[in-house]
């Protein structure tokens, strides 16, 4: 009797043990982790004007960028910036690959220093893997604690820095020290911990493969002439072993020697001489050993490297093509934008809010409608204001306080009454404008309605 084997229906995971590699895109990653894992542990420290230089302050509405204060009045700032981060991803997709994958993706980011810290800890790569198989003793627990311990206090301290963006850093340190945080401190600060420490030291390459959406629709930003990293098969095949120095052709084979080190030091496991593959995250780890072992070899560089597939086919490579040239167009023009909606936005805002309890009311014949001023300084300095009205004639305002000044960084609420005699008030609703006035002359003006009795 035949016995019939089950089929699974998932890869069961393999752990990737990658090699460390030397080379000038390897230097141009380490520079790139460096100065993005500086600019988000130092920023949070930085001041600026008596203040946090970067701190979005969720509970006064304000975000504080060094001199700049956005407002939620500015979320159309907001969403420009990501229509432009959005836009940037896909021209410099169509033009280079997966860029931001390999060198400025979070997730790669702190990978690379977990991956580091184990390198130092555990050693290269064969002896984690033998560290790994082999059982447990002294040497394997004292290393996998001590590793385990440095990414639990980098993982605390990232989570740390990261509740520091919307809480002033220094407070929240000295209230961590009197365990004294709040319940969403506490939650972020440990969420946060605990998802870097899992995506860097484990996950690692799943989150790419499996979680992120970017990997899916790669593709359909890539065209002929778009600079990925490939293998050139007409040169490197057929692989096989050699001496060093031999004459491929000579003997049958291409330049590829087979020795699989641009698999052993690829983060996510695949083998870019198969061709492309949505798992490359364009780290160019395998471009910078391939090249190494060419000079060992004796022969020319560029077996593994960056390249276009009409430069493959011999073929002429069009930077300026519609894809990019649309791109870089609207890239531009989203830029400009936004710099030109950031330098000329009014620091000043208001709104205009009527008293709900009556439209009007009438005092000693006189028709009086009561108004708060809703006054948003975003700039650093207080300002002094003059209230008067526009297109409303014979009509007098008072203020609540007299002396109207808009605090800085603050929303000042100013109660104002509107009054006219009754014998030149209008029947029913009439448009005005309510008018602030600086003392440098600069004005701005809110739309709203005065309401008399219709019945005299």
């Amino acid at each position: 009797m035949s016995e019939e084997k089950g089929q699974s229906l998932y890869k069961a995971h393999a752990k990737i043990y990658p090699r460390e590699t030397k080379g000038r895109f390897q230097f141009l990653r380490k520079l790139a982790v460096f100065v993005l894992l500086g600019l988000f542990y130092v920023s949070p420290w930085l001041q600026w004007a008596g203040r946090q230089a970067v701190l979005f302050d969720l509970p006064a509405r304000r975000f504080h960028v060094f001199g700049l204060t956005f407002w939620p009045q500015d979320f159309i700032l907001l969403a420009l910036l990501l229509i432009i981060a959005a836009v940037s991803l896909f021209f410099f997709t169509a033009l280079a690959g997966r860029l931001f994958c390999g060198y400025a993706c979070p997730q790669t980011v702190w990978t690379e220093v977990f991956i580091w810290i184990e390198q130092r800890i555990e050693g290269n790569r064969n002896k984690r893997i033998r560290l790994d198989k082999s059982p447990w003793s002294w040497n394997k627990l004292w290393r996998k604690a001590l590793k385990h311990s440095i990414w639990v206090l980098l993982a605390l301290w990232t989570g740390f820095t990261f509740v520091g963006f919307f809480s002033p850093i220094r407070e929240l340190a000295m209230r961590i020290f009197e365990l004294s945080l709040g319940g969403w401190e506490w939650f972020w600060w440990l969420f946060y911990s605990f998802a870097t420490w899992g995506n860097a030291g484990f996950l690692r390459e799943q989150v790419c493969l499996y979680m992120c959406p970017y990997a899916r629709f790669q593709s359909a930003m890539f065209d002929r002439d778009t600079l990925v990293i490939t293998y050139d098969a007409q040169r490197g095949e057929k692989r096989g072993a050699r001496k060093r120095g031999a004459d491929p052709t000579a003997i049958g084979l291409g330049d590829c020697i087979d020795c699989q080190q641009c698999v052993q030091v690829c983060p996510t496991g695949i083998d870019i001489r198969d061709g492309l593959q949505y798992e490359c995250i364009a780290c160019a780890a395998c471009v910078d050993i391939c090249d190494d072992v060419m000079d060992k070899m004796q022969y020319p560089k560029g077996l593994i490297r960056y390249t276009t597939e009409n430069a493959m086919n011999n073929k002429s490579v069009r930077v300026l093509r519609p894809r990019t040239l649309i791109y870089s167009v609207l890239w531009l023009a989203l830029l400009t934008t936004f710099a030109w909606a950031v330098t000329n936005r009014t620091m000043l805002s208001f709104d205009v809010l009527r008293d709900r309890n009556a439209l009007y009311r009438q005092v000693d014949q006189r028709v009086e409608n009561i108004y708060q001023l809703k006054i948003t300084n975003k700039s650093e300095l207080p300002v002094p204001l003059t209230i008067r009205l526009d297109g409303l004639d014979g009509a007098s305002v008072q203020t609540r306080p007299e002396s109207v000044v808009a605090i800085n960084g603050e929303v000042t609420t100013v109660v104002t009454s509107v009054s006219m005699s009754l014998q030149s008030a209008p029947r029913g609703g009439v448009p005005m404008q309510v008018v602030l006035e600086t003392d440098t002359g600069e004005t701005v003006v809110h739309e709203s309605r005065f309401f008399g009795p219709i019945e005299r």
